[in-house]
């Protein structure tokens, strides 16, 4: 039988996971957003085993909110690098530290 803590270790492996690939990888883009994905999902992890656990809907209903704004977080992102790629010919975030408006 799977337990709690399965799920919690679950999580915080994942969210160690992502924190490792934002310190170690701080020059592509892509790879900080999948990171920032990567731990928004170990999130998501946690409070679906506490909900299911609890016998309480709020984390489930809550996960929903949290992937949505992940969503809309990645198209954005997305829809920047594709256009800073096309000014400056690289998305290598040591490339970008200086912006124009």
């Amino acid at each position: 039988m799977i337990g709690l803590n399965h799920f919690l270790v679950l999580g915080s492996v994942l969210f160690a996971i992502s924190v490792l690939g934002i310190f170690l990888n701080r020059r592509n883009i892509i790879v900080l957003l999948m990171a920032i994905e990567l731990m928004l999902l170990a999130v998501n992890i946690n409070f679906i085993a506490f909900s299911h656990f609890l016998n309480d809907t709020a984390g489930q209903i809550f996960v929903f909110f949290i992937l949505t704004v992940a969503a809309a977080e990645s198209a954005i992102g997305l829809a920047i690098l594709v256009v800073l790629f096309r000014v400056r010919r690289t998305i290598n975030v040591d490339d970008l530290d200086s912006l124009k408006g």
